[in-house]
């Protein structure tokens, strides 16, 4: 998938995420992370969001995300989200 336009899923409530996605200039995937709880999780969270865009071939974007303590499932849900909106596309492979 390509992104197309800038795009976001989720929202600044506690345990949930908001992530943005943008089309970059530059090679690669590039995650940039707020959160209450990095310290503890921040790599997790960073892991989490670059394996969704692996999963889902995007190869060059720019992701934001603005944590709240949101779980996994929520992180991949939003991130997921936001990068089909971001590519325009309605070919959604969900996990199963």
């Amino acid at each position: 998938m390509e992104i197309k336009k800038i795009a976001s899923a989720g929202t600044m409530e506690s345990s949930d995420i908001m992530i943005t996605v943008a089309k970059t200039e530059t090679k690669g995937v590039t995650v940039h992370l707020t959160s209450s709880v990095e310290k503890q999780f921040g790599k997790q969270i960073r892991q989490v969001i670059a394996d969704c865009a692996q999963r889902l071939g995007i190869k060059d974007a720019d992701i934001t995300a603005i944590d709240q303590g949101a779980l996994d499932c929520v992180i991949k849900a939003r991130v997921e989200t936001a990068l089909y909106r971001a590519a325009e596309s309605t070919d959604y492979q969900w996990e199963a």
